[in-house]
């Protein structure tokens, strides 16, 4: 950038980011820690609830979001990644950043930024400069009462945790990014524990024993009281169905007989659980005021798309971001509340992912399957992906296409009106059927 020039547009910021941001990723917290000091710490004035986990994060957050909004709180959220437009990362009571905004706050960053590079200390990735732009957003412009502000990708190591929050949230432990976390839960378990701070307390839903025993001992190593699931609170699922899931839920403090949310999945029991739970040590720890009614109002308001979210009925279409084992377990074990008579899959899944642990839950469920491009280097190639489905489900009809609107809308002439289309694999996938979905 030449000395004194200021950008106009968000475009114009992007532009700039693929050459001055260093792509890919490489974790580590000095460049962030750096450009924080330089900046005057805006993200201690911020009161943060710092969420990690390999899934579950943005619908816990969202959750969250939704009950602090009701109850009057304003509320910022930071989250990755976005489903429709850019500035959905950054939002204020629902609201994304609006694009004077982030322009605003960029500027202001570009310059540290670039000296940062010229003293040797390494660039930016994007990630950290989005992280950066939150923060300067929320301190100095919009000023909510709370953020939720979820990790990218592990924790110890994410830019997202040069905060002090007020909890820390674990949503679970499972297998992801293990070319960069590690391959055994325990390696993965003491990156996401990673964000645990000293005397500030935890919530984790994690229920696998490898991962607790990290979990635990951090906490304990860090003197921070720990909330566990199944252990310090509970939920019992009441139904679950097409329209949501129904439980009910108690812990220390209360009791809810029947809680609605309306996100579809029994996942979403835990997850709502782990909200509840994050909201009372809000209301236990720090005065923060809820009444029960705001509790069952915002559960049953929350929205968070891409997640198991239907768009269309006969033929039914639903879209659902499961890019790992564990969520692509759960996606299967939802279908079995969904009705349908035949069910087609619109799948691509990233290089950098386990196409046969995704695809293994889902394929003997499916009658046909559409293996699909993306608009996007990290998306596998079509052919590639449909040897590993074939290996998997010789006997399955497997079509292949590069362009998945093209393939979605084969699907759906080739259903029936009672059959059930599911798009998976990856939320970049997610995010382009939505966008040309809603644009129609």
């Amino acid at each position: 950038m030449a000395e004194g020039a200021v950008f106009s547009s968000a475009k114009e910021i992007f532009e700039w980011m693929e050459h001055g941001c260093s792509q890919g990723i490489h974790p580590g917290l000095d460049r962030t820690k750096w450009l924080c000091k330089r900046l005057n710490h805006p993200e201690r004035r911020l009161k943060m609830i710092h969420i990690a986990g390999t899934n579950g994060k943005g619908s816990t957050g969202a959750m969250i979001a939704s009950v602090l909004q009701k109850a009057g709180y304003p509320t910022g959220m930071f989250t990755s990644p976005f489903i429709m437009n850019w500035n959905e990362r950054i939002t204020m009571d629902g609201q994304p950043i609006p694009e004077e905004s982030f322009v605003r706050w960029a500027n202001e960053l570009i310059p540290l930024v670039e000296e940062m590079d010229q003293e040797g200390r390494g660039r930016v990735t994007p990630f950290e400069f989005w992280t950066l732009v939150a923060i300067l957003y929320f301190a100095k412009e919009a000023f909510p009462w709370f953020v939720v502000w979820e990790t990218g990708l592990g924790g110890r190591l994410d830019s997202t945790n040069v905060v002090y929050p007020l909890v820390s949230v674990i949503t679970n432990i499972g297998h992801d990014h293990t070319h960069i976390l590690g391959g055994e839960i325990s390696q993965i378990a003491r990156e996401k524990a990673g964000i645990i701070k000293p005397g500030v307390p935890v919530v984790t839903a994690c229920e696998d024993d490898e991962a607790l025993n990290v979990i635990c001992s951090t906490a304990e190593r860090k003197k921070s009281r720990l909330y566990r699931f199944g252990h310090d609170f509970d939920a019992t699922c009441l139904s679950e169905g097409e329209d949501g899931v129904v439980f009910s839920f108690q812990n220390r403090f209360r009791v809810l007989e029947k809680v609605s949310v309306p996100l579809r999945g029994f996942h979403q029991v835990k997850n709502g659980a782990t909200a509840l739970m994050t909201l009372d040590v809000l209301r236990q720890y720090y005065a923060a005021v809820f009444e029960e009614t705001d509790l069952i109002a915002g559960m049953e308001e929350v929205t968070w798309p891409g997640r198991l979210e239907k768009i269309a009925d006969r033929p039914k279409v639903l879209l659902d971001g499961a890019h790992n084992q564990e969520s692509a377990e759960a996606l299967a074990r939802a279908l079995q509340h969904f009705q349908y008579d035949r069910l087609h899959l619109l799948v691509n899944v990233l290089n950098d992912k386990d196409a046969k642990a995704i695809l293994n839950p889902l394929l003997p469920l499916a009658d046909s399957i559409m293996v699909t491009g993306i608009d996007d280097p990290r998306g596998m190639h079509p052919e590639q992906l449909c040897k590993v489905a074939g290996k998997l489900q010789p006997d399955l009809v497997i079509q292949q296409t590069l362009q998945p609107e093209q393939g979605l809308k084969k699907l759906i002439n080739e259903a029936g009106e009672n059959d059930c289309i599911l798009v998976t694999g990856t939320l970049y996938l997610i995010s382009d059927i939505r966008k040309k979905w809603c644009s129609q």
